[in-house]
């Protein structure tokens, strides 16, 4: 799509043709079951319409609207466009597989990291709390991931017992 970029609209200035670009880039974007041709045609009925009006976001379209150059112009980068978001839907699931793999490695490593740390004393303290409050053996915690897991069951385990008691 970049490389389209530099081939087209030639006669137009930097920000025009950024603007311009932008705009059809993102109509694309917008409607993904419509064709090539129906954004074109309504981009430039549009276009058509608001320069009759004197309210148009591209003055400078004015005097090249109906131009063969522009029209061809216009189609090729929107049959980029095009292929660009077809490519990222694609993409998609597997972009999707690839967050969920880095989420499960992240969680891994955090893990790891954790086994190999003393546990904290916010950590020792509250599981004290919970052994004395739910009369439970203290088992002597080496790492924060041990202390973390035995918290959690301990906390599962009565809340289970609380909803039945219920």
């Amino acid at each position: 799509m970049y490389e389209i970029k530099k081939q087209i609209y030639l006669d137009l200035t930097k920000n025009q043709k950024s603007a311009l670009c932008n705009f059809l880039r993102a109509l694309v974007k917008k409607s993904p079951e419509a064709g090539v041709d129906e954004i074109l045609e309504k981009f430039i009925e549009d276009e058509k319409y608001y320069l009759e009006i004197n309210a148009s976001r591209f003055e400078f379209l004015g005097e090249i609207i109906d131009d063969e150059q522009f029209l061809k112009d216009t189609e090729l980068y929107l049959k980029e466009c095009r292929k660009y978001y077809d490519y990222k839907k694609k993409q998609e699931p597997i972009i999707q597989a690839n967050k969920e793999f880095e989420k499960k490695k992240r969680k891994f490593l955090q893990e790891v990291k954790m086994s190999r740390e003393a546990p904290t004393k916010k950590q020792l303290y509250y599981y004290e709390r919970l052994c004395k409050k739910y009369n439970i053996e203290k088992k002597e915690l080496t790492s924060k991931l041990e202390a973390r897991n035995e918290i959690d069951r301990i906390i599962t385990e009565h809340e289970q017992d609380n909803h039945i008691a219920e």
